[in-house]
């Protein structure tokens, strides 16, 4: 082989491994939306039916709504990208799942305000990564979830000062 094939055949092959390697964070950062939205309508729904205080059985309507259509969205992307559906929630959302089921009134409402504040805190972290780098089909979906994942956060800090109270 001549030193000019040579070069070209190892550009090419360290070209497709760091297409695969980027291809393998995209298809990590949509699972991982996945099963954030299937949390956020699980918990969404458990607050709608234990919230004690209103705003919070509100706020998780708003939760099932919005993450509702967001995993409609992030499906459309993740079948191009390999991608399958699942109603599986990630580990930090199973475990507040369970603490919420064993919570009611008042405690239910601080419990599940606490988590929403931290877990939209980590999203916008994650998502605002995400719009600056990936495949830009799933950089332009984490730039137009971004003013959801604020207003969330926002409602759930007003929610955490309401029931901290």
């Amino acid at each position: 082989m001549s030193r000019p094939t040579a070069i070209i055949l190892a550009v090419v092959c360290v070209g497709a491994l760091a297409t695969s390697a980027y291809a393998a964070s995209d298809q990590a950062f949509l699972k991982k939306a996945l099963e954030g939205d299937n949390a956020e309508i699980a918990l969404g729904q458990m607050a709608e039916h234990k919230g004690a205080d209103q705003a919070t059985k509100d706020f998780g309507q708003m939760l099932v709504t919005d993450h509702s259509a967001h995993k409609a969205k992030v499906l459309a992307i993740a079948k191009t990208h390999g991608v399958a559906d699942t109603q599986a929630m990630g580990a930090t959302g199973r475990l507040e799942e369970v603490k919420l089921k064993l919570l009611d009134g008042p405690s239910f409402d601080r419990e599940f305000a606490r988590y929403m504040v931290h877990d939209h805190q980590k999203d916008i972290t994650e998502f605002s990564t995400e719009a600056h780098a990936g495949d830009p089909a799933i950089a332009d979906l984490a730039r137009q979830t971004l003013p959801t994942l604020h207003k969330h956060l926002s409602a759930a800090e007003a929610l955490e000062h309401k029931t901290s109270a």
